[in-house]
């Protein structure tokens, strides 16, 4: 993982949603994660898994402006972290729809046990996640069975299904977090991007650490 013993805490710029044209306009997560690593300027850099990437982005535009600032800490953790291709997917969608079932609204709930269903069949009966996600079933029996029927007659998976569906669930979950009747919609997202990060396996990866001169 690199270090970046450079980086000041008092001179990281202001998160802010969406894109931002230049440094000097504020970054989003990913754009200064593409800072970090030395690359051009970009929400999409090379140095991140896409599907955490696309997490990380949805985590950023969705958490209120009072918390934002606080995941600016997480930014350099995802430098580096390249996965494991499609497995890494199927796996932070696993993770980000596990995180949005029990608090989600029903219509998302549905959905989510729908795209879990399918991503189960996925993983082995021992996989931490599946295990994780029977657990999360249990939460919202209701949501289950609709997904149950629903999936009953589907196709079989291909990776073109999957690519699809994982995004879908990314977006929903996230979404379905940040709109949820709860008092800890931040705090859960960033718990949900924490435990993306750990889940995804670091690559060696040798990016120049950089000095930020644009303020807050």
């Amino acid at each position: 993982m690199p270090q970046f013993s450079n980086v000041s805490p008092d001179s990281v710029p202001v998160l802010g949603r969406g894109r931002h044209r230049t440094p000097k306009s504020g970054a989003c997560f990913m754009e200064f994660a593409s800072y970090l690593a030395g690359e051009r300027w970009s929400d999409h850099p090379a140095c991140t898994h896409p599907a955490l990437a696309a997490l990380a982005r949805l985590v950023n535009d969705c958490t209120s402006d009072a918390s934002r600032g606080h995941l600016v800490v997480l930014v350099p953790s995802v430098v580096g972290l390249l996965g494991d291709g499609r497995r890494t997917t199927v796996r932070l969608s696993v993770l980000a729809l596990t995180a949005a079932l029990p608090v989600a609204s029903y219509a998302r709930q549905r959905a989510l046990a729908a795209g879990g269903l399918r991503l189960q069949t996925l993983l082995a009966d021992d996989d931490a996640l599946a295990i994780a996600l029977d657990g999360a079933f249990a939460d919202v029996p209701d949501a289950h069975e609709w997904a149950v029927r629903f999936t009953a007659n589907l196709s079989a998976l291909d990776d073109r299904v999957i690519d699809r569906m994982c995004d879908s669930i990314l977006r929903t979950a996230v979404v379905g977090i940040a709109e949820a009747c709860v008092p800890d919609a931040d705090e859960r997202m960033r718990a949900l991007l924490e435990a993306s990060i750990a889940e995804v396996t670091p690559a060696v990866v040798t990016v120049p650490a950089r000095e930020l001169h644009f303020a807050r």
